[in-house]
């Protein structure tokens, strides 16, 4: 690491620890763990080009002040990372039913934050698309808009549970979308069998009642956009 960490102003006249690379890694950044007088913190650095840093760092912040995230610290575009507080917990790839209800409830508190950016036109990622994802794309373009704050990476490496509380990390994909690309997402990653899937979206839309066909048509589009996302950056 060529960071000089101690010569920022948040850790000036502290002990910092050189930064461990952290065990398990995501795609887009190399994540360290370090510490400053005994406090943990989470060095990101920035692997994945031409994403909006500045908006990953106020979306972030903003999910911070909803119990939904790590709070953001320090960000250098430049230099290419990113500070934050380091939150203790652990990834789970098998959801109980608590913990299935429990990220229903994070959803929903993060599709209903407010930020000023234009929604996310997921059509032009396909210069070539198969009949299934066209139908899919068809389908969507029958039913109202839905656009939320998306956090747009759902993975079970970007979930951190810890006893009762849940918190995202990796904010680099979020954005206005549809709200049921997450919910998707989600069931898509955990491989949510049925009635797994009905209990995130009972939890979700709790009185409501949901499009299970538009859901199953974003689901083939977050495959096909993370079949094209990792032929092209793997």
């Amino acid at each position: 690491m060529s960071i000089d960490l101690s010569s920022l102003p948040l850790f000036r006249g502290k002990s910092v620890t050189k930064p461990i690379l952290l065990s398990q890694q995501g795609f887009s950044n190399e994540n360290y763990s370090f510490y400053a007088d005994k406090k943990r913190y989470l060095l990101r650095k920035f692997k994945l080009q031409g994403r909006d840093r500045a908006l990953e760092y106020t979306v972030q912040n903003l999910a911070y002040k909803h119990a939904l995230a790590a709070k953001p610290l320090h960000l250098d575009i430049e230099a290419g990372f990113m500070l934050c507080e380091y939150v203790d917990g652990k990834h789970i790839m098998d959801l109980s039913k608590d913990e299935i209800i429990l990220l229903a409830q994070q959803l929903q508190t993060l599709h209903s934050l407010e930020i000023d950016q234009s929604p996310l036109n997921l059509k032009t990622e396909f210069s070539v698309m198969a009949q299934e994802l066209e139908e899919a794309f068809n389908y969507i373009d029958t039913t109202p808009l839905e656009m939320v704050l998306c956090h747009n990476d759902l993975n079970p490496l970007n979930c951190i549970f810890s006893k009762d509380s849940l918190n995202l990390i990796d904010w680099e994909f979020a954005g206005m979308n549809d709200r049921y690309f997450d919910l998707a997402s989600c069931s898509v990653e955990y491989q949510f069998n049925t009635v797994n899937e009905e209990t995130m979206l009972r939890s979700y839309f709790t009185d409501k009642k949901w499009d299970q066909k538009k859901l199953d048509a974003y689901k083939i589009i977050y495959r096909a956009l993370c079949t094209k996302w990792f032929k092209e950056n793997t």
